[in-house]
């Protein structure tokens, strides 16, 4: 269903995965990689979402640091040593390195490219650092994000002045967060500050606490993936865009 497709960006160029699931205009998604980057499982994921009847671009978001090729694994992380032996070799530098300055920019420009395939407004969905961009995003474009979808999340509430959940206040969208109930990321009193940052904003909001999940369990080609807490997600993100994105699509227009 999708396509590699590369994108200028000011720092570059950004490789991105493009799904589509017809010609006709869509409502459009932007998908926020995990850690672990652009590859395969992605793929896959985007080709889901868009079988709903959405536009969905996954960038590259570490194309500074190198290639998705270049990034991806070379063992397979469901095997818990290859995952620790992955994770040591300058995943978690190349995801600190992703700081607002560098994310924002890049955001309007994912944005720009998805709107010459689809219509707005649009929804985003993050996983794992990937939550933290996409309420970031929706902070930065309250105009055209509609609906925030962010699973296993980590670090979305943080003592910095600057914390992913202070951005909330922002946003105009309905948001939607997974928590897996295994997170040491995103304990109990940093999901209830970031639900108290929705209610102060004023904006629709479910945290929902996955049961026996970990962080990371949306990823089948990964250790910590859950197939009741993915598919869980699935059915759940689905009803949050149709709901608040898919006019076109529940038109037929």
């Amino acid at each position: 269903m999708g396509e590699r497709i590369e994108i200028t960006t000011a720092d570059g160029t950004a490789e991105a995965y493009l799904a589509r699931p017809g010609d006709r205009p869509r409502p459009g998604v932007l998908f926020y990689v995990d850690a672990i980057g652009l590859r395969p499982r992605i793929e896959a994921m985007a080709d889901r979402i868009a079988s709903w009847g959405y536009v969905v671009l996954a960038p590259h978001v570490f194309y500074r640091d190198g290639s998705a090729a270049e990034l991806a694994p070379d063992r397979d992380l469901r095997d818990p040593e290859a995952r620790a032996a992955f994770f040591a070799d300058g995943v978690m530098d190349r995801v600190n390195a992703l700081t607002p300055d560098r994310a924002l920019p890049d955001a309007e420009r994912w944005i720009e490219v998805l709107l010459q395939h689809a219509t707005g407004p649009i929804g985003v969905t993050g996983y794992c650092m990937g939550a933290r961009l996409a309420v970031r995003t929706a902070a930065l474009r309250p105009d055209l994000v509609a609906a925030v979808g962010g699973f296993h999340g980590g670090g979305l509430v943080t003592d910095a002045p600057d914390s992913p959940h202070r951005a909330v206040a922002g946003a105009r969208a309905e948001f939607l967060f997974g928590h897996a109930d295994q997170d040491a990321s995103m304990p109990p009193e940093a999901i209830e500050a970031l639900a108290a940052a929705l209610d102060e904003a004023g904006l629709a909001h479910r945290e929902a606490v996955y049961p026996g999940a970990r962080h990371g369990y949306t990823m089948a080609d990964s250790m910590s993936y859950d197939e009741a807490g993915a598919e869980r997600h699935f059915v759940e993100l689905r009803e949050l865009f149709d709901r608040s994105i898919g006019a076109v699509v529940q038109t037929g227009a």
